[in-house]
């Protein structure tokens, strides 16, 4: 199967939440997989996460059988990061979001990995440029490939060149994506949050200002998403609905409502008092709800469920 793949070995390094989910769908692309834990124990929990992945997957019948277990055979852990990185030709860093953490990372790696291969970070918004800039040999073949949580669930992954990155390597990374089963896209302007990011933004600063603002309740606003136009999304995107709707409606509402929208430069001021009492969510107990009375983890398998589902019935790609 691995002759099939447009990369041989691959290296993954991160064994938190993303990194195990990565590891996974790398391997169902065909490629052998080392996940790189800092410690051997951390190694080896990566590695039984992304073992269930692909058993998640196959389970669902998202992952034909075959595939699924030359992928679980062809799955390995190890601490060693400089030899993961001489070994593969394709490596993904899914580490901590600290630009100097991840500049250093990627200058060690870029003069021990071999010419030819394709160094690639899962960060969610750091510039790749400037993640790239301290690499002194191949800079061009940096790149950010954005996996979303749950990586082996959810279909998008952002492309992200910096001003060096080479469009060969651009086209290499989008078309394994593709032979994996993932819908890539790619973000021609390295920008703060990507494409994605971008878009979740403006739609949580105008949730929050909603509830700052008294116009409704954090319960009430999720449920018009869920069941408002976020339920249609799937099915077509914004400017499919835009062309749609007809561009001359749509402008009209668009300019008198942008007149009330939030338009300060930063997050409004509802999140910051939160944080400042210590809510900061599911983690502590308490967010815009209660979670000592509500189950995030009945959330996050609601979440889950759904995008399984999904995945059965359609095509994201098409």
């Amino acid at each position: 199967m691995s002759g099939d793949s447009l990369f041989r070995q691959a290296a993954v390094l991160g064994t938190g939440q993303m990194g195990p989910g990565i590891a996974a769908v790398v391997a169902l692309g065909g490629v052998s997989v080392c996940i790189v834990g800092r410690t051997l124990d951390s190694a080896r929990h990566g590695l039984r996460m992304a073992r269930k992945a692909i058993l998640q997957l196959e389970e669902n019948g998202l992952a034909a059988v075959e595939r699924a277990n030359w992928a679980l055979e062809h799955l390995s852990d190890a601490t060693n990061l400089d030899k993961s990185v001489e070994e593969s030709d394709l490596v993904i860093e899914s580490l901590p979001e600290d630009m100097a953490f991840k500049q250093d990372l990627f200058c060690r790696m870029d003069d021990i990995a071999a010419a030819d291969a394709v160094l690639a970070t899962n960060t969610s918004g750091l510039s790749i440029t400037a993640i790239a800039s301290t690499a002194k040999k191949y800079p061009q073949r940096i790149i950010t490939t954005h996996f979303w949580n749950p990586p082996h669930l959810m279909p998008l992954v952002e492309i992200v060149r910096g001003e060096k990155t080479d469009e060969a390597v651009t086209v290499k990374v989008r078309e394994f994506l593709r032979s994996a089963g993932k819908v890539p896209v790619v973000v021609k302007k390295d920008r703060p949050g990507q494409l994605g990011n971008r878009l979740q933004a403006a739609l949580q600063r105008e949730a929050m200002y909603i509830v700052q603002e008294g116009i409704a309740d954090p319960a009430d606003v999720d449920l018009a998403a869920r069941t408002g136009f976020g339920l249609r999304l799937p099915a077509y995107g914004i400017f499919e609905h835009i062309d749609n709707a007809g561009l001359d409606l749509v402008y009209s509402v668009v300019d008198y409502v942008a007149r009330d929208l939030c338009n300060e430069p930063n997050a409004p001021a509802i999140i910051r008092d939160k944080i400042g009492r210590g809510e900061t969510g599911a983690q502590n107990g308490k967010g815009f709800y209660d979670w000592e009375v509500r189950d995030v983890r009945a959330m996050r398998e609601r979440r889950d469920d759904f995008i399984l589902e999904f995945l059965k019935r359609y095509n994201p790609g098409r």
